[in-house]
C-alpha cells in the first residue's frame, strides 16, 4: 500500500529543511510524495535559485498566495490548502519551521483528520511579540509527530502538556542540507566575484521587523556597523524588507560613510554557504544561521534579545547580544582579538536527521 505524503514549503528557510527529507523519502518506494509550495514567499527569482541549489524537484502544487498581513496570509493559505487536501487525500501532511504556512497547513490538516508532522518542533524564544513564536506554539499543540532538533525542545513540549510518545529527537535537517552541500559550495566563485579573501570579512544578515521596521533600532545597528567596518570588511546581502526600510527612513546616506560595507543583492544557497563558511564571523538576526555557524565553527553574534535555539549558545559559537551599539562593537573586537568563545557541535547534528525522521514514519505506518 502506498503512503501518500504531502510536504509543505512556503518561504526560503523551509527549502533547506525540506530538501533532505524529500531526498530520504524518495528512497522508499512505499511513499508517494507531493510537494506543495504555498507561495508565501513571493520572490520568485530567489525561490528559483534555492530550488536549483538544493536540487529540490519543482513543486507539484503551487498556491501562489503572495504577501499580506499575518491574518490575511494565513487565511488565504487555509482556504486554498483545504481545496487541495480534499482533492488529494494524503495520509500525512509534513511541515517545517515556523512561518505562516506551517500553522495554516497544520490547522487544515487536523480539521480534516489527516495525520500531521512538525519538523523543528519545541523551539521557543518565550517572546510572544514574535509572530513565529505563536506559529510554533500552536503548530506543536495540534501535531501528531513532533520532530525536535535539541533536548531543550523536549522540555518545552512536555511543560506544555504534549505527550512524550509524540516527541522524536532526530537532529537538525538544516544541518543535513549544510553538510550535504558544503563540498558543492566550495565551487562557488562568490569570493572572487566580490574581491574578498577568506577570514578577511564578516557577514551580516538583517531582516527582523524589530530591527529594521523601527528607525531608531536600525540606526543603532548602523552606528555599530560603521565602527566595525573600520576593522574588517562587512558583506551585507540585503533582504528586500531591509532595503525598503533604508529607503523609507532615508538611511542610504549613512551607508556612504562606510567604505568597507558591501551591500549585495540576495544570494543563492550555495553562494551564501560559501561566504558563511569563509567569514571571520557572522552578525545576524536569523534563527537558522545561528545553527549553521555553530556547525561551521564560525563565531556568531545574534542581534536579538532572545533565541529559540539555546543550544547554539550553551554549546555552539553563538552569543545573543541585542542591538546596543557599544556591545556590538565590543563583541566584534573580542572575535577579532581572538578572545571569543569556542563551541562544539550539538548532539545528532550529524547530517542524518532526515533519515531518522523517515525511520519514525516508516515504523508508524508499518512499512517495514
Amino acid at each position: 500500500m502506498k503512503i501518500k505524503i504531502m510536504n509543505i514549503v512556503g518561504a526560503r528557510p523551509n527549502f533547506m529543511k525540506i530538501a533532505p527529507i524529500i531526498s530520504e523519502m524518495n528512497k522508499h518506494a512505499e511513499f508517494e510524495l507531493k510537494l506543495l509550495h504555498t507561495g508565501q514567499h513571493y520572490d520568485d527569482e530567489m525561490s528559483k535559485f534555492f530550488f536549483e541549489d538544493l536540487q529540490i524537484p519543482e513543486p507539484d502544487i503551487y498556491l501562489g498566495v503572495g504577501s499580506g498581513n499575518h491574518g490575511e496570509q494565513t487565511g488565504k493559505i487555509m482556504i486554498e490548502f483545504e481545496k487541495v487536501l480534499i482533492a488529494e487525500k494524503p495520509d500525512l501532511v509534513l511541515v517545517v519551521g515556523d512561518v505562516n504556512s506551517t500553522i495554516a497547513c497544520g490547522l487544515v490538516a487536523v480539521k480534516l483528520g489527516v495525520k500531521f508532522a512538525h519538523v523543528e518542533a519545541g523551539l521557543r524564544s518565550f517572546d510572544r511579540t514574535m509572530p513565529e513564536e505563536i506559529n510554533r506554539l500552536l503548530t506543536d499543540q495540534i501535531a501528531d509527530f513532533l520532530f525536535i532538533t535539541e533536548k531543550n525542545a523536549e522540555e518545552n513540549l512536555l511543560k506544555e502538556g504534549l505527550r512524550r510518545d509524540k516527541i522524536h529527537f532526530v537532529g537538525n535537517v538544516m544541518i543535513d542540507s549544510l553538510l550535504g552541500n558544503l563540498e558543492r559550495a566550495q565551487n562557488s566563485k562568490i569570493l572572487s566575484d566580490l574581491n574578498l579573501q577568506s577570514q578577511e570579512f564578516a557577514l551580516l544578515t538583517l531582516h527582523r521587523p524589530s530591527n529594521v521596521d523601527a528607525k531608531e533600532n536600525f540606526l543603532e545597528i548602523l552606528n555599530a556597523l560603521q565602527e566595525i567596518q573600520k576593522e574588517i570588511v562587512l558583506v551585507f546581502p540585503i533582504h528586500p524588507r531591509s532595503k525598503k526600510r533604508l529607503n523609507e527612513f532615508g538611511l542610504n546616506e549613512h551607508l556612504k560613510k562606510m567604505p568597507n560595507f558591501l551591500v549585495q543583492a540576495p544570494l543563492g544557497y550555495l553562494d551564501f554557504l560559501k561566504l558563511m563558511s569563509e567569514a571571520r564571523f557572522v552578525l545576524t538576526d536569523s534563527g537558522g544561521i545561528q545553527e549553521e555557524t555553530t556547525v561551521l565553527g564560525i563565531p556568531c553574534l545574534t542581534l536579538r534579545e532572545n533565541t529559540e535555539r539555546p543550544v547554539t549558545v550553551s554549546q555552539g559559537t553563538n552569543e545573543v547580544i541585542g542591538i546596543d551599539a557599544e556591545r556590538l562593537v565590543a563583541e566584534s573586537k573580542k572575535i577579532l582579538n581572538g578572545t571569543f568563545k569556542k563551541g562544539k557541535r550539538p548532539d545528532l547534528w550529524d547530517g542524518k536527521a532526515a533519515e531518522r525522521i523517515v525511520d519514525v514514519l516508516v515504523e508508524s505506518f508499518k512499512l517495514t
